[in-house]
């Protein structure tokens, strides 16, 4: 019988999360995930964090906890503390008033109520993103009604900052244009502007009123320090300019499932922050009509004590450590084996992931002979190694470098 639907056609699946359906339908013993964003112990288990699971308890245990429906910019406190979190405690910008803070839907859903707000009441309709990027970010945008362009961000030549071209490209952009930018531990390259850099990125853009939307989904995930990797919004929030920030609460707390996140405007004035929120509302309200109460509650109450804050602290820096650690491993193990090339870069990277600098073929060969899947583009995520998997993958990277060149 024919359907309705018939001339649906098949999608493809996510380039993404295509890599762990593969991973899971291979039955070899030693097959490595390196693809999936998602923080992994030594042992390859996903890490739910002591500070997380007290919460929990906390939150479970207290027979005054209802269900309802909480406000459509979510939970008070959540939004207070977060927008606190990445501006820092005693950011002019909080104590003036002049932050907008919703609960959003993790990263993701920070970003698109964000670009469908600019949509709606920003004079510009463009946004510049870095090339390479997050691979949702061009279809959130689009999606919501914003062309996307593109500066240049990744040098492949010496597998860091293409600088030159980053300051040509936003230089040319149109007056007002709205600019993409990661806070830290650029996804999926690793690389990241330095302090100077940053500061000379921020010049550029408020001398061409160009409107930077941040997405920070590691903070104290990059570095280990929360501060350390919230300076390139503050830096933008010093200079009394406006600018959106997209936080997600998935790595650096390990709420991947529980979609915790927030978009903050920062405004001119208190005024305007006001009146941002009250529009901000109305994009909720038909979207999803008001936001999870969980995930929210859980941060909230991390946040709100010093203890817990604390022993988070510790936590994300153990986490952070880890990886930087998986960084050395693998860079040493290459070293080993005499592996054409300079790999520097494994260990100059920040972050989740590493731009191996692998192509396409290379990573085709890898998945087939040795079993490791990655994105087709060479990113590998380092919290999916450990070290008994990294003389594998080091196996694999020299065999693809000799014998594909």
């Amino acid at each position: 019988m024919d359907s309705v639907f018939s001339n649906v056609a098949r999608a493809p699946e996510d380039p993404i999360l295509g890599v762990t359906v593969a991973y899971n339908n291979d039955p070899s013993p030693v097959k490595i995930n390196l693809g999936v964003g998602a923080y992994r112990t030594e042992e390859g288990k996903p890490l739910v964090l002591d500070v997380v699971r007290k919460a929990e308890q906390l939150l479970v245990n207290d027979p005054s906890r209802v269900k309802e429906y909480i406000p459509i910019v979510g939970i008070a406190d959540f939004n207070k503390l977060s927008a606190k979190l990445i501006l820092g405690a005693d950011s002019p910008a909080i104590k003036e008033s002049r932050v907008a803070t919703i609960q959003c839907l993790s990263g993701t859903g920070s970003l698109r109520v964000g670009a469908e707000f600019l949509k709606k009441h920003y004079h510009q309709g463009v946004i510049y993103i870095p090339k390479p990027t997050w691979g949702n970010h061009p279809k959130v945008f689009n999606l919501a009604g914003l062309s996307v362009e593109y500066f240049r961000y990744y040098d492949p030549a010496t597998r860091g900052l293409d600088f030159k071209g980053l300051l040509e490209d936003l230089g040319a952009a149109p007056s007002g244009a709205i600019v993409l930018l990661h806070a830290c531990a650029h996804n999926p390259t690793g690389v990241d502007p330095t302090s100077e850099q940053w500061e000379q990125i921020r010049q550029l853009m408020r001398s061409k009123s160009l409107l930077p939307f941040f997405d920070s989904a590691y903070q104290g995930f990059a570095s280990g320090s929360l501060d350390t990797d919230a300076q390139s919004v503050r830096t933008f929030v010093a200079d009394g300019g406006e600018c959106l920030i997209a936080q997600s609460y998935a790595k650096n707390m390990g709420l991947y499932g529980e979609r915790v996140g927030a978009l903050s405007i920062v405004c001119k004035s208190a005024d305007v922050a006001s009146k941002v929120e009250s529009q901000v509302k109305l994009v909720v309200r038909p979207m999803y009509s008001s936001p999870p109460i969980h995930g929210a509650s859980i941060v909230a109450t991390i946040l709100k004590s010093s203890d817990m804050y604390n022993n988070w602290t510790i936590e994300l820096k153990e986490m952070a450590d880890r990886i930087k650690s998986m960084r050395q491993q693998l860079f040493e193990a290459i070293q080993a084996r005499g592996t054409p090339g300079d790999w520097s870069h494994i260990i100059k990277q920040i972050g989740m992931f590493t731009f191996t600098g692998l192509n396409k073929e290379q990573v085709e060969f890898m998945t087939k002979e040795f079993h490791i899947y990655m994105t087709s583009d060479g990113r590998i995520s380092m919290a999916g190694l450990s070290s008994k998997t990294v003389p594998h993958l080091a196996d694999a990277m020299h065999a693809a470098v000799t014998r594909l060149g």
